[in-house]
């Protein structure tokens, strides 16, 4: 067994990428950006070894840098520690989470191949998806992934070689039971792919319950800071091959700054969950006492439908720092509105920042569904998704009174 095998998250997430035992030299505490397109070799012959061989394999050594779109020092300090994190034996970077689903989904899906996807996924996962069908003649079949019943039919019906969900939904935190999909997966021939982004490793590892992909936006919690775009493929030694051969070729790679500045952001990731998970639970609870408020979701709440699921999949304590919110009898001016007179949440169309973050999903991350798709899943214009951060509590609490009763 390995040291990382040994570790706990947080400690892999504060050490990972870092250089490992004693220097004959002195050597730099942080990891330096090295921001250089090309490296130099010995001779020709070590250069040509490190493009690889014809046909397209990865090099011996994937960390004998040639060129930078094939990946350098940065790239791969941060992917050594976002394998670590998930457990797997490889991770690719990119330059956004959906540059990595395209990747993953790539590697994944023959051309005419069948792909069996969550109806609870992200709007633009779902745009995704359609540029795929009718660019490279993809089949995509939807399904409830809450309803395991509906997801087998699916995939006994569609035969698909990949079956994609996440974790946590977007945006009604609705809890999947990977462990049971991906065993409906695999009995099908599919594998399972993750969209891991809401939950993170701190609170499950997804490749350890039944996954075979995990994809980050990297963008989010992974940085958590608001200050890069990201994303991350991580998955067995064979499988990130294929996913690496896709970036190789795409160009998708994330620059040498982007991804020092991630893995600096990684280094805090435990203590921002733990504090993130609880500030959400704090609002939840406060949200749901409040009489203008008609429905919260947030499986941190005993009533919440995914509370069982959460308390058996997720680190204890932990049930997610996204959670969603109904103000009853809003339109989205009256939403709009109600965003208006927030002094401390920030009206963001993202998520994962170390700021209290709102988003209306009808009109941000779900406005490509049409109003009946949106309606189908809960996606009302009275509803609002909180990306809870790390501020005081008590503060967020006040700033949310304040704009209901204003």
């Amino acid at each position: 067994m390995n040291d990382r095998a040994r570790q706990s998250i947080d400690t892999i997430a504060v050490q990972g990428g870092l250089s490992a035992g004693r220097c004959d030299a002195a050597a730099p505490a942080v990891p330096p950006i090295v921001p250089s397109v090309g490296h130099v070799h010995p001779d020709l012959a070590g250069a040509d070894q490190a493009l690889g061989y014809p046909g397209g394999r990865t090099p011996v050594d994937p960390r004998s840098f040639v060129y930078s779109r094939h990946g350098g020092p940065n790239q791969a300090a941060l992917e050594e520690t976002i394998a670590a994190l998930e457990g797997a034996q490889g991770a690719v970077s990119f330059s956004s989470g959906m540059a990595a689903l395209h990747a993953a989904l790539l590697a994944l899906v023959p051309s005419g191949g069948s792909v069996v996807a969550a109806e609870q996924l992200y709007g633009v996962t779902r745009t995704l998806l359609g540029h795929l069908s009718a660019g490279m003649n993809l089949h995509v079949r939807y399904a409830d992934f809450l309803d395991l019943a509906a997801v087998r039919c699916a995939v006994e019906e569609a035969k698909p070689a990949c079956v994609l969900c996440e974790i946590l939904t977007n945006p009604l935190a609705r809890i999947v039971e990977i462990g049971e999909v991906g065993a409906i997966a695999h009995r099908a021939g599919a594998l399972l792919l993750v969209d891991n982004t809401f939950a993170t490793p701190v609170l499950l590892q997804p490749l350890g319950a039944g996954a075979d992909m995990v994809v980050h936006s990297t963008t989010k919690y992974i940085n958590g800071h608001g200050d890069v775009l990201g994303g991350v493929v991580a998955g067995s030694g064979e499988a990130m091959e294929r996913v690496y051969q896709h970036r190789r070729v795409l160009g998708a790679v994330p620059s040498a700054f982007d991804c020092w500045l991630t893995l600096r952001g990684l280094r805090t990731l435990g203590l921002r969950m733990l504090r993130s998970c609880a500030n959400a639970q704090r609002l939840a609870e406060w949200l749901a006492g409040h009489p203008r408020i008609t429905r919260v979701y947030y499986p941190g709440l005993p009533d919440d439908r995914g509370h069982g699921k959460a308390k058996r999949l997720f680190r204890p304590d932990c049930f997610g720092a996204i959670l969603s919110f109904e103000i009853g009898g809003l339109d989205r001016a009256g939403a709009f509105a109600f965003v208006s007179r927030l002094r401390l949440i920030r009206p963001v169309t993202s998520l994962g920042d170390v700021y209290t973050l709102i988003m209306h999903p009808a009109s941000a991350s779900h406005r490509a569904l049409t109003p009946e798709q949106r309606e189908a899943q809960g996606i009302t214009e009275g509803v609002l998704r909180l990306s809870a951060g790390i501020e005081d509590p008590a503060d967020l609490i006040a700033d949310l009174r304040a704009a209901l009763e204003g």
